[in-house]
């Protein structure tokens, strides 16, 4: 059995353009960078696809320091956004990226709808771009700084906007502080999401207990890595089943018996985040893995998608 053939997915099967990966592990947005980066530590060409960090039309510092704390089997961030902006991307990313068997896409966020579409329209067309995945977990200052993702109704209007403003297929990530994320996701993939990403992080903080502050600079954060995972699986699982375009899970993933899990439950792809920043090579190691399980098991992939549902 050709191993690398039998876990191709296809993440875009209702766009002209299509979303082909030669496997479902997806380097996530904010942890490898614009994959450049990384080339010295892992074969990137091996990865199914890269998402490259949030960009926003103009380039952002960040929050304060510190960004970063660690908690019990996770960790706390709020790096607050900081990149480069989308045309010294596409100045000095895309070219790159132009020459990569490895498809990238772009992670965009914006403040309003009007913006997530200029972001859109920036992007098409630019060669070494394979698709975008919207970010609907920043401040939608427009609307009173809620979150887009906040609800069904904010949701399907930025897909709209993004959908009518390129040919790119365009994945949804959704946030998980949605009071019903099955309604969101419905809202989505209703308005003409390609695909749904799930989930984003999970909002917390951290107190220090000598200085009595919070240790983040931003006094909250968002909560990744394995402490989330449970909850993670659960709302793909409640996803995978709610719609029908495919569902790209993430939240707490390490290994490829976790991702399995993911797969199983439902998703036809994984996003690997928090695991690169304690092993850079935790992707490369999970598509070696889940390979041995295809062949050790002489079993087609397609098969283990949502066979958790059946």
């Amino acid at each position: 059995m050709d191993t690398i053939n039998a876990l191709s997915v296809q993440l875009a099967p209702h766009n002209p353009r299509g979303l082909l990966l030669h496997n479902p592990v997806i380097a996530a947005s904010g942890t490898f960078g614009y994959g450049d980066e990384m080339s010295g530590v892992c074969d990137i060409q091996r990865l199914g696809a890269i998402i490259c960090k949030g960009t926003t039309l103009a380039p952002r510092e960040g929050n304060k320091q510190p960004r970063i704390a660690e908690t019990p089997s996770g960790m706390l961030n709020a790096i607050g956004l900081q990149n480069m902006g989308v045309e010294a991307l596409i100045a000095t990313k895309s070219k790159i990226w132009a020459g990569w068997r490895v498809p990238v896409i772009v992670n965009i966020a914006g403040e309003s709808l009007e913006e997530y579409a200029e972001l859109a329209r920036t992007l098409e067309g630019v060669p070494g771009i394979s698709g975008l995945e919207i970010n609907i977990s920043c401040p939608n200052v427009a609307s009173g700084c809620m979150e887009f993702g906040a609800n069904p109704d904010s949701a399907a209007r930025v897909t709209s906007a993004v959908k009518n403003a390129t040919s790119l297929p365009v994945i949804v990530k959704l946030t998980p502080n949605a009071c019903d994320i099955v309604a969101v996701a419905k809202a989505v993939a209703g308005a003409g999401s390609d695909a749904i990403s799930l989930i984003n992080t999970l909002k917390g903080m951290a107190i220090d207990t000598k200085k009595r502050k919070p240790i983040l600079g931003n006094k909250t954060g968002g909560l990744s890595g394995p402490a989330i995972k449970p909850i993670a699986l659960y709302m793909v699982y409640q996803v995978s089943s709610a719609v029908d375009v495919p569902v790209i899970g993430g939240g707490g993933i390490m290994t490829s018996q976790d991702a399995l899990e993911f797969i199983l439950a439902g998703a036809t792809a994984v996003e690997v985040g928090t695991a690169t920043l304690v092993n850079p090579a935790a992707a490369t190691d999970i598509v070696e893995g889940l390979e041995s399980y295809v062949a050790a098991n002489n079993v087609k992939f397609a098969e283990l998608i949502g066979a958790a549902q059946r």
